[in-house]
């Protein structure tokens, strides 16, 4: 687990956001949706996206979707978010998934994951849930949601622990949370704009 979590983050040092995928059940059944996603995606990646992570969906065909990125985007860390049960877990080990992201800090799934040698990055947003993952030796953290994080915490005090800031940040915000001590932003919601991808994330690509 150690060698997952430092190449992990390596990666991090390089790389300033992960860019989250929210799809929507017509990618599934939609060709021409479908089609139009990997177009743009892929244009992102040219530009040197490396990040990637698709919020977990018991839809049937998820697996397939996500596995789908990976045929098409093979040098891409891909991981999948949202993860709050085992099953969660499975269907990510199964498609060969690099990392996964938690909503919330859930001991148990932390754990059962850790048992599976696989990276699961806790969202924390109290000290107590903090401590309790750093005594864990959970040396990745996301805070999340940022804007409601805990003010007795203090990223600066833990020295041994890469954050990552998540929640309703948009590409704008990478500069200042990198100023902050975080090692990278999720993009969520703000990744997309008209159904499309936010057209600065584009810019930010060229320019980086």
């Amino acid at each position: 687990m150690n060698i997952k979590e430092d190449s992990f983050s390596d990666l991090l040092q390089k790389e300033s956001f992960f860019l989250l995928l929210k799809p929507e059940d017509n990618i599934y059944s939609n060709t021409s949706i479908r089609n139009s996603f990997f177009e743009e995606l892929g244009t992102l990646v040219k530009l040197g996206l490396k990040n990637i992570e698709v919020s977990w969906s018991n839809n049937e065909k998820w697996s397939n979707f996500v596995s789908e990125i990976k045929l098409n985007f093979p040098r891409i860390n891909l991981g999948s978010a949202s993860i709050v049960n085992k099953q969660s877990i499975e269907d990510s080990l199964k498609i060969g998934l690099n990392f996964s992201m938690m909503k919330f800090w859930d001991k148990d799934l932390f754990n059962y994951s850790k048992s599976k040698n696989y990276l699961l990055i806790p969202g924390i947003k109290n000290l107590k849930d903090l401590e309790e993952a750093k005594n864990l030796n959970c040396n990745i953290i996301k805070i999340y949601p940022i804007k409601s994080k805990a003010s007795s915490i203090d990223i600066l005090n833990f020295e041994s622990i890469d954050f990552i800031a998540a929640g309703g940040l948009s590409i704008n915000d990478v500069k200042t949370y990198r100023s902050l001590g975080y090692k990278a932003i999720v993009i969520g919601d703000k990744a997309v704009k008209n159904k499309k991808f936010d057209p600065k994330i584009y810019e930010w690509l060229k320019n980086n």
